[in-house]
């Protein structure tokens, strides 16, 4: 059996992660999730999710980190979360869900996350209080990994 990857989209802004409140399928609908989707055959993970959050939120983003481990979604199924560095947009929910929250991370338990997600939110959240200022989106800097820009930060 080939193991699929949903990836999801960890996007975050001012020191707040963008949750996505499902509206299908029934089964899931209610509850919240980091946005994305199913990689399609020959796509890159990171394709995929830059992809998946135009599909879902109408923005352009960028794919930044992965975050360590992989939760099951079902047999065929593992879920891999990015963060990721929102480019353009404001994010809508345009498809699969009906509302969007940025929260802080003192305000992450307030919403009902799918179980799959609880691992992955829960180390942005510490991400985010160790380090508000990496979560404002991408600082480009050179090639060996120091940064540029205002705050010398890096994305999450």
């Amino acid at each position: 059996m080939t193991v699929r990857v949903v990836v999801g989209g960890a996007l975050c802004r001012d020191g707040r992660l963008l949750a996505a409140r499902r509206s299908a399928p029934p089964e899931l609908a209610g509850r919240w999730e980091l946005p994305g989707g199913k990689a399609e055959p020959g796509e890159s993970v990171p394709e995929a999710l830059v992809r998946e959050l135009r599909e879902e939120l109408g923005v352009e983003t960028e794919a930044l980190e992965r975050i360590p481990g992989e939760w099951p979604l079902r047999p065929d199924l593992v879920l891999h979360v990015w963060t990721a560095g929102l480019l353009s947009g404001e994010p809508a929910p345009l498809e699969d869900h009906d509302e969007l929250r940025w929260l802080r991370p003192d305000e992450l338990d307030s919403v009902d996350w799918l179980d799959q997600d609880r691992p992955a939110v829960e180390e942005i959240g510490r991400r985010l209080r160790s380090s508000p200022d990496r979560a404002n989106g991408p600082v480009r800097g050179p090639a060996d990994g120091s940064t540029d820009g205002p705050t010398g930060a890096r994305a999450l």
